[in-house]
């Protein structure tokens, strides 16, 4: 496709008019759920001034985790707009079945893609180190995100833990949770939003899980890949393709397509208690 072409396809605010509506309800909503839920905000896990977490924690000690990476096209938002997600999990009307964190990461052009994805590794990586003082399991963390937040769990599931620390587990995440995500960043290198992030050919395969994935040495772990069904075709394609590669490599996937959603609402399915998208990931939980 041409550059226009990839640049509607990947436009979601133009494809959305009334997106505003969606992040004043975050906000909103996001608000709420920080004045609700026992909370630690800010802890730091690197030197950058983003590369910091919120967790909101249960009164149960040992419970699992749930990290979950904020949208933006690695170039925007931060994790405040999506404190929400704690309600579907640390809330008492959820059971208090998992602690939630929300991470933070550096943002291009400031970073490079190479850089993003390094921070978000030191983040889960720094979480498995202290997860004791922290009060969760480190042996049940599973990282769910949006859009390039999906990307970029993805990303932390593919990774050489012990080349970073040799006491790690291969499969230090236990499962990802990706809604809307982007797992091709061949297209995204050729439209509009490279502009910023500044990706040639060799660092776009580089950190695709499309291609990354098949030639992977362990057994992925599960994922559940998620869509609005009133997405546009990119990212309906994006999924599409990725879950063939996750068949391919006998991954354990579950597809959804969520209907009458769209790239921004999609979100609030992950919050929302009997959603198909928060019993997929509950389920993990016990």
């Amino acid at each position: 496709m041409d550059r226009a072409a990839l640049d509607r396809l990947y436009n979601n605010r133009a494809a959305v008019p009334g997106h505003q509506q969606d992040f004043a309800r975050w906000t909103s909503l996001s608000e709420q759920t920080r004045s609700k839920l026992p909370l630690r905000r800010d802890i730091a896990y690197g030197p950058h001034p983003r590369e910091t977490f919120d967790l909101f924690t249960v009164s149960e000690a040992d419970r699992p985790l749930l990290v979950f990476i904020h949208g933006g096209y690695w170039q925007a938002m931060g994790k405040e707009d999506n404190s929400f997600v704690a309600n579907g999990f640390a809330a008492p009307e959820a059971d208090q079945i998992a602690n939630v964190a929300l991470l933070g990461y550096p943002l291009a052009p400031e970073a490079d893609m190479d850089q993003i994805v390094a921070s978000v590794r030191r983040a889960l990586l720094w979480l498995w180190r202290e997860a004791a003082p922290l009060g969760f399991d480190r042996n049940r963390i599973v990282v769910g995100g949006h859009s390039a937040g999906g990307h970029l769990a993805l990303m932390a599931m593919l990774t050489e833990w012990q080349a970073l620390d040799g006491a790690a587990p291969r499969d230090l995440v236990k499962g990802v949770a990706s809604l809307s995500g982007l797992y091709d960043l061949l297209p995204i290198s050729r439209c509009y939003l490279n502009d910023r992030l500044g990706l040639d050919e060799v660092v776009a395969i580089r950190n695709s899980p499309q291609y990354l994935l098949p030639s992977w040495r362990h057994i992925p772990a599960p994922m559940i890949l998620a869509v609005g069904e009133l997405e546009t075709e990119g990212f309906h394609g994006q999924q599409h393709d990725f879950v063939k590669i996750c068949q391919s490599v006998q991954g354990a996937v579950t597809e959804i397509t969520a209907p009458g959603k769209h790239h921004f609402n999609i979100v609030d399915e992950l919050a929302r208690p009997g959603s198909a998208i928060h019993a997929a990931v509950a389920a993990w939980f016990g």
